[in-house]
Parts: C-alpha cells; sequence; structure tokens
C-alpha cells in the first residue's frame, strides 16, 4: 500500500504558501528537501506541487516511456519573451522538433572546434582586464577586486553572442549590455507572476515584464540585423537559424521564431557563470584541489595557448566542474509530468511506496539529488576525485541529471563543458585568487539558475603565469 508523501504542515485554507519564499524559491525547496527527504510535496490554495530530491527517484521520473517535461508555472511565464522556443515548447508542439534539428548539429561536441579559439581569446580579454585594474596601491601587492559572477555573466554574454551569432557586443568592461538586467527582471517576473493574482502582476508588474522582453527582443533583433548587413560564409547557430531547413519536415524558422531562440539560448546558457562562481568559492576552501588542477594544467598545456584538444585531456579540472555542478546546483530543477494516459490511473513511483495523481506536476530539485547520501559519502563535501574514471562511471543516472533529461536535455550542454573547463582552466593557470572576504558565508539565490551571491575575490597575475 502506499504512503502518503511527507508534507509541511502549512495553515488554513492558504496551505504551504509561507513554507516557500517567492523571492528566494530554490532556497526554500533546498530547506524542505533537508528535512523531508527524497520526496514531499506542497499544497497551496488547494494546488498540489510534487518535489522529487533523491537520485533513484530521479532516475524513475526521468523514464520518458513514462514521463516527460512538463511546461507550466514559469517556464509558462517566461513563453511571453520566447514563445515555443526550444525550452518553453509543449511537448505537443512540433515547432521544437523543427527547430531541435536545425540547431543541435551546430552544437554537438564535434562542431566545438572551430568556435575554440572565439572562446578562448574572448576569455583572456577578460582575465587580462584584470591584470590591468589595479587597487591595491602599488607593487607586487597589487590587485584588481571582482566580482566572479558578475564578470562571468559578461563573458558569458560575450562569448554566446559571438561564437553562436557572429558579433561582438564589446561588453566585458564599462557600462553592462541592457541584455543581462533584462534576462535577470524577466526570469526573476517570470517566476513571481505565479504567485501573485493576475490583475496585481497587470497592474504592478506587468510593464517592468513588458520593457524587460522588449530589450532582449530588441538584442536578438539586432544580432540578425548585424548579419544580415555583414553578409558572410560563417557556418554558426545563427547562420542554421536563418537559412537551414528540417531535414524531416523541410520548414525553416520563421524571423519571430529566430528571435525566440536568439533570445532563449542566453537565458539558458546564464546558469554557467553560476558554476563557474561556485568553482572558485569551492577551490579557495580547498587549496589541495586548486594545486592538482593547476598541475594538471600546466602538465597538459605548458606555456602555450590552451588549445581545442587540451580541453579533453583536463581531467582533473573537468572533475572540478562536475563537482562544482554536483555543490552549485547552478541549474537547480526541471519540471517533470507523467505522460498522459487513456485510463487516467494514478501514477505509483518506488514500486508502490508513493502515488500521485495521473497529471500532476512534479519538479527535482537538484539540491536533494545532488547531495544524496545513498548515492555521495559526505555528500558536503568537496571531493573531485569522486568525479574521476570508475567512480564516476558507477555514479546512477539520477546523478547525473546537472543539464536535465533525455530528448528535453539542454542542447548546448557539450558547449557549456567546453566553455567551462576552459575558462576555470584559463583562470587558474593566469590568476591568483583571495576571497575579499575570509569569513563569506555561502548565501545563493536566483531565479532560472542559482547563483552564490556577495561573493568576491582579489584578483593577481600569477608569478609562474
Amino acid at each position: 500500500m502506499s504512503q502518503p508523501i511527507p508534507q509541511p504542515k502549512g495553515v488554513p485554507l492558504l496551505g504551504n504558501i509561507f513554507d516557500v519564499k517567492p523571492g528566494n524559491t530554490w532556497t526554500s525547496l533546498k530547506a524542505l528537501a533537508e528535512e523531508h527527504g527524497e520526496i514531499f510535496q506542497i499544497k497551496i490554495l488547494g494546488k498540489t506541487i510534487v518535489f522529487v530530491a533523491s537520485a533513484a527517484l530521479a532516475e524513475e521520473i526521468c523514464d520518458e516511456k513514462r514521463f516527460r517535461k512538463y511546461v507550466g508555472g514559469p517556464v509558462v511565464e517566461i513563453r511571453a519573451a520566447v514563445h515555443d522556443a526550444l525550452f518553453t515548447a509543449y511537448d505537443n508542439e512540433a515547432s521544437w522538433g523543427i527547430a531541435h534539428r536545425i540547431i543541435a548539429p551546430h552544437l554537438a561536441p564535434d562542431a566545438l572546434a572551430q568556435w575554440h579559439g572565439e572562446m578562448r581569446d574572448t576569455a583572456q580579454e577578460m582575465i587580462d582586464g584584470w591584470k590591468k585594474t589595479r587597487s591595491g596601491g602599488g607593487g607586487e601587492g597589487d590587485y584588481s577586486i571582482v566580482s566572479p559572477f558578475e564578470q562571468l555573466g559578461r563573458l558569458n554574454l560575450e562569448t554566446t553572442t559571438l561564437t553562436l551569432y557572429g558579433k561582438r557586443l564589446g561588453g566585458l568592461t564599462g557600462p553592462e549590455p541592457p541584455m543581462l538586467q533584462a534576462m535577470e527582471d524577466s526570469t526573476a517576473e517570470a517566476v513571481m507572476r505565479p504567485t501573485r493574482l493576475s490583475l496585481v502582476n497587470t497592474l504592478l508588474y506587468g510593464r517592468k515584464f513588458k520593457r524587460a522582453i522588449k530589450t532582449m527582443r530588441e538584442y536578438a533583433a539586432d544580432v540578425v540585423q548585424h548579419r544580415r548587413d555583414n553578409p558572410t560564409d560563417r557556418q554558426d547557430v545563427l547562420a542554421a537559424m536563418l537559412g537551414a531547413k528540417d531535414p524531416e519536415t523541410g520548414k525553416a524558422l520563421t524571423d519571430a521564431q529566430v528571435i525566440d531562440e536568439v533570445v532563449s539560448m542566453p537565458i539558458g546558457s546564464s546558469t554557467a557563470p553560476c558554476l563557474l562562481t561556485m568553482a572558485l568559492y569551492l577551490l579557495l576552501r580547498n587549496p589541495d584541489a586548486l594545486r592538482l588542477a593547476r598541475e594538471e594544467i600546466a602538465a597538459v598545456a605548458g606555456a602555450g595557448p590552451l588549445e581545442h584538444a587540451h580541453v579533453a585531456r583536463l581531467a582533473y579540472v573537468g572533475a572540478v566542474v562536475h563537482e562544482s555542478l554536483r555543490l552549485s546546483f547552478a541549474a537547480p530543477g526541471f519540471n517533470i509530468e507523467p505522460v498522459p494516459s487513456a485510463d487516467r490511473a494514478p501514477v505509483l513511483l518506488a514500486g508502490g511506496r508513493y502515488q500521485v495523481a495521473h497529471d500532476q506536476a512534479m519538479i527535482i530539485v537538484m539540491a536533494g539529488v545532488n547531495r544524496d547520501p545513498a548515492v555521495f559519502e559526505d555528500p558536503l563535501a568537496f571531493k573531485p576525485e569522486r568525479m574521476l574514471g570508475d567512480a564516476f562511471a558507477k555514479l546512477p543516472a539520477g546523478a547525473k541529471k546537472w543539464f536535465g533529461n533525455g530528448k528535453r536535455e539542454c542542447i548546448g550542454k557539450a558547449y557549456a563543458w567546453h566553455w567551462s573547463v576552459l575558462v576555470l582552466a584559463m583562470m587558474l593557470r593566469d590568476v591568483d585568487f583571495e576571497a575579499v572576504d575570509k569569513g563569506y558565508a555561502l548565501e545563493q539565490d536566483g531565479w532560472f539558475n542559482y547563483r552564490p551571491v556577495g561573493f568576491k575575490v582579489k584578483v593577481k597575475a600569477r608569478a609562474e603565469a
């Protein structure tokens, strides 16, 4: 017989409305996962949401024969900006398959070599800027103070716009590109809107939401216009969006769909700066791991430029990235629902231990899955070694859902991985880091991503670099 799914006590009529803070949803869900374990549910104003927080249950509900991506809540709200783009399309929308077949070949691992140089050179520009900007008062103590998340956010947008769309923004320094704030405002509002009355959203928050959407679509329109004004034989993602046809249907993307996809990719890639910021935080707290990473970088690449082939050989740096993914939950969760059934029968989980409705929305909470003590010994500890060789291979599939699942897994997974390993390796080789606040206690928040808050570092050129 099925047992009840754990649930916080709540209050009459309103249910668990006070158990999840709308302004920091993922921290609330992290705390609930720590309290309730592998599965829990909340009810707000009569609506039930189930959360999965163990690797075993995550693996079960990622079975695409039984479950599929659920497009609801904040994901539905961000459709106001990107409509039926890859991230936001409903399961039955043909537009997803058309766009995926057109774009995916240009983000596959074997397609990335041609963009490696642009990734590397743009990252080098950021690092060189750190070396030139001094805050230390002169001499060997000279350093720059930077916010890694802010700087890496700029770098991520700059690199995405250049490598995928062929345009330089020039946004590594100076005024922040408007696209960054628009992404923050739109995703924040998308998360908040389901928690408010529709009338409140319209009267008090609608104008800001529309302004952010307008800014993001103007960014995309400028990118497209730049390509049309500057014809090129460059075969990048934008070229595919504008000129390729779906090999199955023969259809091309409409002009509006191109704008949708151009907007959605920087939003999707915004998890990468969160990941690398967390990696720096963790490495500063684990100097032995930092030393091993630097030794590997020196052994693989020497003093020369980091080439495309080097990245795959940086096994320990890759393990640092994987372990930082595990502990950062930079992409903090994703939504699942049962595949519709004719009999509308309840769905059994964990061999019948739990039961959910035939149409129950479920959210995988990566803060629980990634720190599942049934999978990870000493789950709160930073141990890159567990992400190497046989140890990594033996991890269950449910513990490796950092980029989503199945056909709806992040289309830019290979791109994000290559960029993350490359940029981390470059930073570690060229720059010494020191926390500005030695007593900094990790705080995180976010909307469609989850990032350290208030973490700043002193940076200066390494003597060995």
